[in-house]
């Protein structure tokens, strides 16, 4: 392989699925690298069963369960000790990345991700690795400063707690603004290892509807950086531009860098696996 050619930044990829979306995790493991990480969702219309055979199944198919915990959406303490105790009894709870979640006002205790952390009660239960979300592009209702600060509160805490930490970040179309961002991560002292993220390939319509979700973007911006044309939305897109412009960056990617990607699969397990896999082959 060519140093910082556009598959070095596949190297340890990860993938992201839902509670729902067994049977096309089952259907795309041949796939999936064995010892793939893969992130299981915590969406508010799925419950502690369907995360937690999730779990359980990423495990049992030879990949690395990383359960979400969505901060915003736990009613008490208890409900947090409730998932993390299934999580641990399945094996499954080494990994977990805590986010805030999009719930507009708390369900309980915790209003960030922060607040769970500081909990002090995750290594309780197994927990050695905790993601971290990032945001290169911004966040539309958080500021930055509001987002460095808590990156650095949450990065002190899990130090001073032994844990080790992830970054995982938004899903970003912008190359530069992604390695800008890096570059400012490390020169803020931190660190660990960053998961880019980035969408597998999707129906352009959906793509878009994502982004305008996440305030990521404009459509003509990311039209313009993944090239097709607004006037046909019929097509799909794939990140292999992204992808290629971001391993320009020298400084940022390599298998020594602790640059990674992670893809964000919109339920589509089997067709991100396979693109993964086609990209790696012809670049």
């Amino acid at each position: 392989m060519v140093a910082n050619s556009a598959t070095d930044v596949l190297h340890d990829f990860s993938l992201e699925m839902t509670g729902k979306d067994v049977s096309n995790l089952q259907q795309a493991a041949s796939a999936i690298p064995p010892g793939t990480r893969v992130n299981v969702t915590f969406l508010g219309n799925e419950n502690l069963e369907m995360r937690v055979e999730a779990a359980k199944e990423v495990l049992e198919l030879g990949f690395v369960p990383v359960a979400h915990v969505s901060a915003r959406r736990l009613a008490s303490e208890a409900d947090l000790r409730e998932f993390l105790d299934a999580l641990q009894q399945a094996g499954a709870s080494e990994h977990v990345f805590i986010v805030g979640g999009d719930p507009a006002t708390p369900e309980g205790p915790y209003p960030d991700s922060l607040t769970v952390i500081r909990t002090g009660i995750l290594q309780e239960y197994g927990v050695r690795e905790v993601g971290l979300a990032g945001y290169p592009e911004g966040h539309p209702d958080i500021s930055s400063d509001t987002l460095w600060e808590h990156m650095a509160a949450k990065n002190s805490s899990l130090a001073e707690q032994g844990l080790d930490q992830v970054v995982l970040t938004q899903f970003g179309f912008d190359a530069e603004q992604v390695a800008d961002w890096v570059h400012e991560v490390r020169a803020r002292g931190i660190d660990s290892e960053i998961r880019i993220g980035t969408p597998g390939p999707a129906g352009i319509k959906r793509l878009l509807g994502y982004a305008r979700r996440f305030g990521v973007g404009t459509s003509a911006g990311i039209a313009k950086k993944y090239g097709f044309s607004l006037t046909n939305l019929l097509g799909t897109a794939g990140p292999d531009r992204f992808l290629t412009d971001l391993s320009a960056y020298d400084s940022i990617i390599g298998e020594s860098s602790g640059v990674k990607a992670h893809f964000y699969t919109f339920g589509g397990l089997t067709t991100t696996a396979e693109w993964i896999r086609d990209f790696r082959v012809k670049t």
